[in-house]
């Protein structure tokens, strides 16, 4: 007799060690545009499947939830799950799972990535030399700003956070500024050499640049609005590795063009993948096409990651990453 194998909907395209993977463990359902699902279609696989992996742009709802009748395991492809209807997949009793800590190390480069260039304005030089423009060396020519020395405001402490205040403290001598709503460690924050603040406002105004590491919820949509980017004023650059919603890109758009605020680097967008239109034609702001976790290692140890929490559920033991 066959043994009967959990049927599994892939939502996208993951790495071929990952996708191996997962057709050995278990029977895969795919959609028919592996990069680009349609609503429609998740819906009617989700009715076949027993489980669902996701990415964290795959809008999970109540819908699609009510539609799969056989459902028992939500196995999310990120840290983040704001695009899983949570509570009710916990009414419905699914489960729901997340790839933490294998992204840590990527996204935390790419949040420097990002600050190294906005202060150093490589953005622009690169579309410089691209356009032929470029005449030759100046004195005074896209001068930027030194990252060392220079005081980094960290929005949330998680896991990213820390791995960005490492490599910006101990890397680039800079100030550490933090904010969460709990307490740290005194021997954490001497780790990095930290200050934490109480209040939001009193980090905006006294950093140079602002990095954004706190979660999507109701609480933090829009945290970055008009008001907090007058705070951070002229001199400052916002960093957001984190989800697009925490800043109020309209407002960041004018923000940048009437130098209210000094400059932006952007991996994440509120309505991915649309990009606020006011963006596009600044120099002040660098746009990258969400790249966080866009390594070779680090997208096929979130697939193993995934698996591993499905083949955990599977055989009757407590999936390591349970977020419900």
């Amino acid at each position: 007799m066959t043994e009967h194998k959990p049927i599994v909907l892939q939502t996208r395209s993951l790495t071929a060690d990952v996708e191996a993977r997962l057709l050995k463990e278990f029977e895969v359902l795919r959609c028919s545009d592996k990069n680009r699902p349609q609503q429609g279609e998740l819906q009617a696989l989700a009715a076949r499947a027993e489980a669902i992996c996701p990415t964290v742009v795959d809008r999970i709802d109540e819908a699609l939830l009510q539609a799969g009748q056989r459902l028992r395991i939500i196995a999310n492809f990120g840290v983040g799950y704001d695009n899983i209807d949570v509570a009710k997949a916990r009414e419905l009793g699914i489960m729901v799972t997340n790839t933490p800590d294998v992204l840590t190390e990527s996204t935390a480069d790419l949040a420097m990535t990002l600050l190294l260039m906005v202060a150093r304005r490589a953005g622009e030089g690169e579309r410089l030399c691209r356009s032929g423009r470029w005449t030759g060396w100046e004195p005074t020519q896209l001068l930027g700003r030194d990252v060392s020395g220079k005081t980094l405001g960290l929005v949330g402490f998680g896991r990213i956070a820390q791995a960005v205040a490492s490599r910006a403290y101990h890397g680039f001598g800079m100030r550490i500024l933090l904010h969460t709503r709990s307490r740290v460690d005194p021997d954490v924050l001497e780790r990095y050499g930290a200050r934490q603040c109480s209040e939001l406002n009193e980090l905006l105004t006294a950093s140079d640049f602002v990095s954004l590491h706190c979660p999507s919820t109701a609480e933090t949509r829009h945290l970055i609005d008009s008001d907090a980017l007058r705070q951070m004023g002229p001199s400052t650059a916002l960093i957001n590795t984190a989800r697009g919603n925490i800043v109020d890109e309209a407002a960041l758009a004018i923000a940048l063009k009437n130098g209210t605020l000094g400059a932006a680097g952007l991996d994440v967008y509120e309505r991915e993948p649309s990009v606020h239109a006011g963006l596009f034609d600044l120099e002040n702001v660098v746009l990258l096409p969400h790249l966080g976790s866009a390594t070779e290692e680090t997208r096929s140890a979130m697939g193993h990651r995934m698996v591993d929490n499905l083949v955990e559920f599977f055989a009757g033991r407590p999936p390591r990453d349970r977020v419900t």
